[in-house]
């Protein structure tokens, strides 16, 4: 059941699915002689392109009003939608403004100016028992319902927001008097989350909750997937915390979480929400860890290090194993997570692509995002489309997705909680700058140690 409701809002908003043997089917694209021969960059230069120009997702093509994250920019059409705002990834742009000012693509003045811009339209958007919801209107600050049932609070995306909140209060805590006034802000913000109410008085977190529809929804966050960070701030929240009990139920399942299952000779480490030995899109390991290090994280299910690292190999290997035949998947070409996806005609969609899910579409963000668990496999990835820039390079770095096999079919487009994980996880690969942030604060380490972490 993870992130379902996602696939709604590409239903109602983009385009219909359909089969791959409709009549928009399209043959294997097959490369001509003439195509142009591009420099190589080296490694350094390669993620200093990457997290420069991914940066502009969140500088330049922010919403104007409030200065937080779009859900999504389409330059060929960057009007569509432009209010509609995300919370989760608001947070992953936090974040990447604080990437921003230690490679110097903005200075810390500006940088301070943003960041209160996005913060005080924050403080007055609409938040339920302290949640805010999925999707905000940039203007209003108003909820903008992201499904029939979905008009309030989303924890999910809340934890998010929360993680990159956490990282800005860390990272200006002692600066000058107007960085500290932020760095408040930012604390008082997220400490306002009531992650206790959404327990609904059981041992589990739950993800939604709105006063029109209650509990309706009733999604029980458990399950290794995207939702591993929301127990952590729970239990790190100094007034709304929940107890070891509720993550050792709910989460953890009472220890059914724990898979003895291997592929590829990679342990899997934790069963994956959705039932796959062969593990779920790539994000699970991506959203969770931004600002949570998992580098020498353990508990009493998991170590932590080898569940993300042995995820994104056993993606890795899939796509170089290939059982579909799709065209020019292998080492240099691989990574499924959910993204924008080709539907049958060749229009947009959306998919949650996985081994379990494999429609023939690469999501740059996968294997980009997962490079400090694989930093040569990835850097092999970057090159690859690299080489291939004219068709999947853009104004704010790679496009969301693409299909070698499908006529090189590309999705045009961008999404926040795709180009915001690839700065970020970089700079943690080169620098560790948002696992430091995020993993010296007192409230997480408390929030750690009450569940049972070492780290």
């Amino acid at each position: 059941m993870y992130r379902f409701y996602y696939i709604i809002f590409i239903a109602l908003i983009l385009f219909s699915c359909g089969s791959d043997s409709g009549p928009g089917y399209q043959e294997p694209y097959i490369p001509s002689d003439d195509e142009p021969v591009i420099e190589p960059l080296s490694n350094e230069e390669m993620m200093d392109l990457t997290q420069r120009e991914t940066f502009k997702y969140f500088w330049d093509f922010a919403n104007s009003n409030s200065g937080a994250a779009k859900e999504r920019y389409h330059p060929t059409n960057p009007t569509l939608n432009q209010n509609v705002v995300t919370t989760g990834g608001t947070g992953f742009g936090l974040m990447s403004i604080l990437v921003g000012i230690e490679r110097t693509y903005v200075n810390r003045a500006e940088a301070v100016t943003r960041l209160n811009k996005i913060l005080d339209f924050l403080e007055k958007a609409n938040r339920f028992h302290g949640a805010w919801p999925h999707w905000i209107d940039g203007g209003t600050g108003n909820v903008i319902p992201f499904s029939a049932l979905d008009d309030g609070g989303d924890l999910v995306e809340t934890a998010f927001l929360a993680q990159g909140l956490i990282c800005v209060k860390e990272y200006f805590k002692k600066g000058s008097t107007e960085e500290k006034s932020l760095s408040d802000l930012a604390d008082s913000l997220w400490k306002g989350i009531e992650w206790n109410w959404y327990t609904q008085n059981q041992d589990a977190l739950y993800w939604h909750w709105s006063p029109n529809n209650g509990f309706e929804i009733n999604l029980k966050l458990k399950g290794y997937n995207e939702t591993m960070i929301a127990y952590v701030l729970a239990a790190a929240s100094p007034d709304y915390s929940i107890s070891k009990t509720a993550y050792e139920k709910g989460w953890a399942n009472d220890g059914s979480i724990v898979s003895s299952s291997s592929q590829y000779g990679f342990p899997l480490v934790l069963n994956h929400a959705g039932g796959s030995n062969l593990g779920g899109p790539l994000f699970f390991s991506h959203y969770s860890f931004l600002g949570l290090n998992p580098t020498n994280l353990t508990d009493q299910y998991a170590n932590y290090w080898n569940l993300v690292v042995n995820h994104t190999k056993i993606n890795r290997q899939y796509c170089i194993s290939n059982p579909n035949n799709y065209y020019d998947y292998g080492e240099d070409c691989w990574g499924l997570t959910a993204s924008y996806s080709r539907n049958s005609d060749g229009s947009i969609g959306y998919s949650a692509h996985s081994p379990t899910n494999d429609t023939g579409v690469i999501s740059p963000t996968a294997a980009i995002s997962s490079i400090p668990y694989t930093p040569s496999e990835s850097l092999k990835v970057m090159h690859y489309l690299y080489q291939k820039k004219d068709k999947l390079f853009g104004v704010a770095g790679f496009y969301d997705a693409f299909s070698p096999h499908y006529n090189f079919w590309v999705a045009d487009a961008y999404l926040a909680i795709d180009q915001g994980p690839q700065i970020i996880m970089i700079e943690n690969y080169r620098t560790g700058l948002l696992w430091n942030l995020f993993m010296q604060n007192t409230d997480v380490q408390k929030g750690l140690a009450t569940l049972g972490f070492n780290y």
